[in-house]
């Protein structure tokens, strides 16, 4: 795309360019698959700003330039219809209500501004809620590794996520004979069940534990019973586990394995790695600073989900961090949305924190 110009997308006008962005974005929907119009709407206000930019072959959003930090966030957001509507927050500040407002599209916004106004390198990837492909072509794509790298999740805009957890995710199958109900041997739903058991029981930890330091293995669908020709019992799971920066994928699989009979097998279909960065980092130290220069508290944080963050630190060597405005607890709520005024702040921590990075 060339030649366009930025222009808004909704009808709703608030002060300021960079709200405008944020409004025009959340009001243009990207439900995972579907992101090209919301793309397009970052490629005309990087357009607008005489920067470099197109859509890859996988959507994602490629405006480059100092390396010395990539920003970076997700265009894509999970289904949801809420009305984008400007409405009083509790603290009487205004708050943007719409799906993605911080999920990841406040983050997204921030990371834009602020590539715009210091000269750092942009992206904004598709699908990171479910199978995070434009992180992963970005890495297969580039050239080399960016110095340093801020991904872009709501952490509220005095917290600095330095960890995730992993994930495993497969589909557990199980086929036993058909017989009567009144027999004594266990049929392929009675093994799955089984199964499951002997996995929760095993990652069952002391309650006191924290969730971050913990496998949660948790069942997202089961479907079982008599095949149509009659002659056999089937049984699939499909399950997720998270891991913890103390194990690996291959850890957590092994042990799951561990507890399949001989005629039971799980096909896996994702693995994430963990990450937890250091405190210490430049990029860490420069958002302390930042919040604090802002009139902030910072706070350190680990989140027990998985990001684009786990994808970028498997394969490049270079410091990072997410951060991004909003309360993550609203994440995929029927109540998303965020205040306009914490944006506004997350902006200007970025855009100090980007300076610093480029030795400005």
């Amino acid at each position: 795309m060339s030649g366009t110009q930025f222009t808004s997308q909704s009808s709703i006008d608030v002060d300021g360019e960079a709200r405008q962005l944020l409004v025009d974005l959340v009001s243009t929907p990207s439900v995972s698959g579907e992101e090209r119009r919301c793309a397009e709407v970052l490629v005309s206000y990087f357009e607008e700003h005489d920067r470099e930019v197109w859509i890859d072959q996988a959507g994602n959003v490629r405006a480059p330039a100092d390396d010395g930090v990539l920003l970076t966030s997700h265009i894509d957001t999970v289904p949801g219809n809420i009305p984008v509507e400007i409405r009083d927050a509790e603290d009487g500040d205004d708050a943007l209500w719409g799906r993605g407002s911080v999920d990841a599209k406040g983050p997204l916004a921030a990371m834009a501004v602020a590539a715009v106004e210091t000269g750092g390198s942009f992206v904004g990837v598709v699908g990171e809620e479910v199978d995070s492909r434009g992180s992963r072509y970005l890495i297969d794509d580039r050239d080399a590794e960016p110095d340093a790298v801020i991904n872009g999740e709501p952490s509220g805009w005095e917290g600095i996520t330095l960890g995730y957890r992993g994930l495993v995710a497969g589909t557990y199958v199980a086929t036993s004979e058909s017989g009567h109900t009144s027999r004594p041997e266990n049929n392929a739903v009675q093994d799955a069940i089984a199964w499951w058991s002997s996995v929760e029981a095993e990652f069952s930890t002391d309650e006191w534990e924290a969730v971050f330091e913990r496998v949660t293995p948790k069942p997202t669908k089961i479907e079982g019973g008599l095949t149509d020709d009659g002659l056999s019992v089937e049984a699939t799971m499909e399950i997720q586990l998270r891991v913890p920066p103390s194990m690996n994928t291959e850890e957590v699989i092994e042990i799951t394995e561990g507890y399949l009979d001989v005629a039971d097998r799980v096909h896996w279909k994702d693995k994430v790695e963990p990450v937890m960065m250091s405190p210490r980092t430049d990029v860490a130290r420069a958002f302390r600073a930042a919040i604090r220069q802002t009139g902030g508290d910072p706070r350190l944080l680990r989140k027990t989900g998985t990001s684009d963050m786990n994808v970028y630190a498997q394969a490049w060597d270079c410091p990072m961090v997410t951060y991004g405005p909003g309360d993550s607890d609203l994440d995929h709520a029927p109540n998303e949305h965020l205040e306009l005024a914490e944006y506004d702040r997350s902006v200007e921590v970025l855009k100090t924190v980007a300076r610093r990075l480029m030795g400005e």
